[in-house]
This record gives C-alpha cells, structure tokens and sequence, in this order.
C-alpha cells in the first residue's frame, strides 16, 4: 500500500486529472509518477525549482498491492559526470520530494568535487510513522529495490540515513550484483559506514587544512589566526554517529592526528565535554554497542565523580555549538547548524556559537534552493569573513563515502561473479552462490578498499589546496561559493570530453514486421517516444515515434493490419557513439528532432534525447 503520509502529500500537492493521466500502474500493482525538468510548474507544487543543472527525473514510486507500506520518492538530479547517477536510499517517516531533490543535488557536487565518473541521485522511503521491527524494515527495503528496478541503468543506491550496508545486500539480492553500492564484503563491497569511508575524509581534510591555514592570514579576518601544532589540535563532533565516530576514531591513527584531541561530542541524547580530552575508543565502543554514548558515559563515568570531574554533561545536544574548540565538524543528520535567526531553525545562532576558528562539514549541509542559498550566504558572511572561522563545505570534504561506494562501478565485479538470474530475488540462493565465490569475493573487496582509499586521499587533499587557493585570491569570496565553483568546473570540464557513449541512454527495439498496435504498448511501456526499428538481422532499419504511430491509427481504418515498415521514418537520423555533445545537439536542431539513436555498425546501441542534453552542465551552466 503506499503510505499514508505519502497519500496525503501527493492528493494536497498535485492536481486529481494529472493523477489520472499521468500515474502509471502496472498490473502487480507498481505505481509511478514521472516528472522531467521539462515539468517546471509540476515540479513547483511539490517543491522543486528546476534549475540549469536539473534534476533530469523525479519518480514517485509505491506499490498498491503490498500489505506493507511502501512508497517513496527518487531523484536523478544530473548526468554531467557520467551514467549512472549515485546516491543513498534514506528511510525517514516524514521526507519529501524536495528533501530529496536536495541531497540528489549535493550528490551531483560531491560526485563532481570526487571527480567520480557518475551523475548525482538519491531516493527515500517513506518510513512507517511508528516502531518497524527488523523483518519489516527488510521486506520494505526489498520492496523498495523493485520499485527501482525499472531504473537500474540510470540510478544506483546506497546506504544513507536509515539505511545501512546490509540493506544495500537486500537490493543487490534483488536486482543484481552492480546495483547497489557499499555492499558487505562477503559481495566484494566496499562498507561505507564499517570503514568509515565519508568519515576519513573528514580527518585528511583537517589534516590538509592544518597544513594550508596559515596562508589565509593575508586575508583580514584571519591576522590573528594561530594554527595550532598536531598535539594542540582539539575537535567537537557534531553528531556521534557513522561519520562523527569513525571520525574521532580515524584520527587516533598513527598516520593521522593521534595527539589530537577530541573535547567534545553530542548525539540524541545529550552532550560531552571535557577540555582536557574525551576517552575516544571507549566511547567509540560504547557506540558500536548502544548507538548512544553521552548519557550512559554520564552516568557511569561522570557522575559518580560529583563535582570532582572535569566533564560536562547536558541533555541539550545543541548546546555543544556553545563551547569552544580549534575545530567544530557538524556530522548530525541536521541541515543548518548555525544560524542568524531563530526562524532559520537553526541548531545554534551565530551569536552564541562558540569559540572556533576551524568547520569540517562531514554533514550534508547543501540545498539548492535558492531562500536556503541565500540563509547560507549570510551565515558565512558574518562566521567567515567576520569572525574568521574557516568553513571547509560539506561536498568537499565528505564525499569519502561515495568514493568508497563508487569504487564498486570503478573496479568492476567480474563477469563470472555477477549472481547468476536465476537466483535473483532468492535470498537463500544468492547466500549458496557467495558461498560458493566466497575467497574471489574477499579478494574484490580488499583491492576495492584499497582503490578507495588511494582516491579519497588524493581528491580531498585537491578541494582543501583548491579551497583555499581560492579564497585567499579572492578577499570577496564566501566558502559556499568557492566550492560551488571547485565542483561545477569539474562537470563542465568532463562535458566538454563526453562523447554520445557516455551520456546515452537504453532505447526500445522493434521488429520492422511486428503489428503496429502491439509496438504502441511497448514504447508506452518503455517510457520513451522513441523506438528503434530493426531487420530480421538486428541491424538498424528506422524509426518510429508516438507521434507517427497515432496518427497512422487514427487515418487507418484498417488498424489491426498495419505492420512497422508501413509508418516507420527511413532513414533516420543517427549519431555514432564517437560523436561530441556539440555535435549531437547540432543535429537534434537542424533536424528539429528532441531524440536521436546511437548506432554502430549497423547496431543500435541506445538513444540521446533533449531530456538529457537540457539537464546537463554543459549546455547552458549555472548561473
């Protein structure tokens, strides 16, 4: 069933008629509503600004005939980088298609600020509003990754909040090996959370910073600036979680900032403080074992010492901005940890924030939204060029953990590893097979780890160097802007080298002797208004389109005879998969077509159409 707050979303934003005709529902009771860029207005009611960059698609998708609630939102914000576009499945009671949009948006500058080879997306779940055991929360999961089957050649998911590595095995159980990312390792994953993969990167980015600092002193705001040394360094986490606590225990590594110290930390139910030091792997153990840590080390620990001890404990995790540090690294599930205003629902106002010179973000922090931009702008303008805190931007310093996931695509799963079809959808199946491979599957994941690693450390060192480089040549410029210029050069960089192999995309094929009537059910199936038509070799014939195909049904009295050849376009206008994206749209506008097939030697390989080219970096950039 689809979920309830799911429902009443949809019936309070979107008009009853475009229900009607727009909602597909195929006959096992998968539900789903597409929208494109092309959708402006529809976007706008549910709370979506189409911009220049995106998003390419935003899919509602549930499923009526499951006695569980399963439904939820999916979003292929940008292809500049490459096919497909990655990003988490978060499971949360109350997301929204915006909330979405909004993380698909920083995935599409993570990936770019990564250099990864992959658009940027994302999906959600609309969890049940209540207490979900362990059975049901796989079962929705698993019902999740059938809804996104259809949509395996352009989005792949991993883990987020909500979600974890296990689940990401759930859809690869599903829908195949190359189909989830930070899988565990007996699939030769890559566990981002189990190695702290976005964590690392919230370390090498201090470490970097640490390094690079002092050059912001000619900036005024920063004169008084004293960087201190690696036994000095002390760090507040935010948020005592995957990345908050790999974090703190990364950076006791011998290769990292062992002498560092962590004085600070909160979660959901409170906050620590010492300034001398806070006992790191305890508490990083006591996590691994209760998720939480600041009450229960409170009460065992702190308060049998009375006033005696050096810590301080509060049940307002917020309060932790309040206290000072060299380094604050937001790593909660909040969006906006400093604010202005009290509107602005921010977790700390600006004027009572702490005294810090240092933000790491290893939280998600980015919206697109353009009142969101501006709110950004004015904290950065009075914490940074004001107060001289240096802000090192979310998508740059905790793209650690898409890194590790991608890692999966970048050293591919072998041919003979991929889990045979037969197997799919069969859980106990699937564990016989990684039985089976166990040894090579071990091996995968080991040289997909260390390919991981090597790649996080070199790319944000780059975003830290190239941060500051461009701050200090720039006395005007805010931190949000100089990373959104870091990343949106990386996509347009990699457009101008794509050619029509890289950004195409699947396409229905006909045979030129089938009756038209049963290829009109295909393309409607398909999803596109195209359909390639090939001969009795598989070679590429024509053309035929929506367009063509009503028409002919309704001049023909005679409908039930008419066979492809007699209404298809031949020959048809065709690129190879060599071809640049300049010379592609050249051809799509001087043939005023809005789709062109891909072909090679005869062979159809796929399709471009106007969807993709006007959602992507190249054609028009970010204003």
């Amino acid at each position: 069933m689809i979920p309830p707050v799911m429902k009443e979303f949809i019936n309070g934003h979107l008009p009853e008629s475009l229900l009607e005709t727009r909602v597909i529902r195929e006959k096992d009771g998968k539900c789903r509503l597409e929208l494109t860029h092309q959708d402006e207005q529809l976007l706008s009611t549910i709370g979506i600004t189409a911009d220049k960059l995106g998003p390419y698609l935003v899919a509602l998708l549930w499923d009526e005939a499951s006695d569980l609630e399963i439904g939820g939102y999916m979003v292929v914000d940008n292809l500049s980088m490459g096919t497909p576009a990655m990003g988490g499945i978060r499971m949360l009671p109350d997301i929204t298609p915006l909330d979405i949009h909004n993380l698909a948006r920083g995935m599409t500058l993570k990936n770019g600020a990564a250099n990864l080879p992959f658009g940027g997306g994302k999906s959600g779940i609309v969890a049940p509003d209540r207490a979900v055991g362990p059975e049901e929360h796989q079962e929705i999961v698993r019902g999740w990754a059938k809804l996104l089957k259809k949509y395996t050649k352009i989005y792949v998911p991993g883990p987020d909040v909500g979600t974890n590595d296990a689940d990401m095995k759930t859809v690869a159980v599903e829908n195949g090996m190359d189909f989830a990312l930070s899988k565990p390792a007996d699939m030769g994953g890559n566990r981002i959370d189990e190695l702290g993969g976005a964590a690392g990167g919230v370390v090498i980015a201090l470490q970097t910073l640490l390094e690079v600092m002092p050059r912001l002193k000619m900036l005024p705001q920063f004169g008084d600036l004293e960087v201190p040394g690696p036994d000095q360094v002390t760090v507040m986490f935010q948020g005592f979680g995957a990345v908050g606590a790999h974090a703190a225990r990364i950076m006791l590594e011998p290769d990292r900032l062992p002498q560092a110290k962590t004085v600070g930390l909160s979660d959901a139910e409170g906050y620590l403080y010492n300034p001398d030091r806070l006992p790191v792997a305890d508490l990083f153990q006591m996590w691994k074992e209760k998720g939480v840590v600041t009450r229960a080390f409170y009460e065992t620990q702190v308060a049998p010492q009375g006033r005696k001890s050096p810590y301080k404990f509060s049940t307002k995790p917020n309060d932790l901005l309040r206290e000072d540090a060299f380094c604050l690294v937001p790593a909660s599930s909040l969006f906006r940890y400093l604010g202005l205003e009290e509107s602005e629902g921010a977790s700390m106002l600006v004027s009572r924030m702490g005294d810090y010179r240092l933000i790491v973000e290893g939280a998600n922090t980015y919206s697109p939204d353009p009142i969101k931009k501006a709110l950004r702008a004015r904290m950065e303008q009075v914490v940074y060029q004001q107060k001289g805190v240096m802000i090192a931007n979310d998508y740059l310093v905790n793209s650690g953990g898409v890194i590790f996931a991608a890692q999966e695509y970048v050293v591919p799963t072998p041919e003979h590893l991929q889990i045979p079809a037969d197997r799919l959808g069969k859980p106990q199946a699937v564990q016989e097979w990684l039985g089976q491979n166990a040894a090579e599957y071990t091996e995968l994941s080991d040289r997909r780890r260390e390919s991981a690693e090597a790649w996080r450390e070199k790319v944000i060192r780059t975003n830290m160097i190239e941060l500051v480089d461009l701050l200090t040549t720039n006395a005007e410029m805010l931190p949000c802007k100089a990373a959104e210029q870091i990343s949106l050069g990386r996509l347009s960089a990699k457009d101008q080298k794509r050619s029509a192999r890289d950004i195409m995309i699947p396409i229905a094929t006909v045979p030129i002797t089938a009756q038209l009537q049963e290829v009109a059910r295909k393309i409607v199936e398909s999803g596109r208004s195209l359909a390639a038509v090939v001969n009795e070799g598989g070679l590429m014939a024509g053309v035929i389109n929506t367009w063509g195909i009503t028409q002919s049904l309704s001049h023909s009295s005679e409908c039930a005879s008419l066979l492809v050849r007699d209404v298809m376009t031949s020959p048809a206008v065709t690129v190879e998969p060599s071809d640049p994206i300049a010379a592609i749209l050249a051809k799509l506008e001087e043939n005023r077509i809005s789709a062109v097939p891909v072909v090679e030697g005869g062979k159809v390989l796929g399709v471009i159409n106007t969807d993709i080219l006007a959602s992507r970096y190249y054609r028009t950039g970010l204003q």
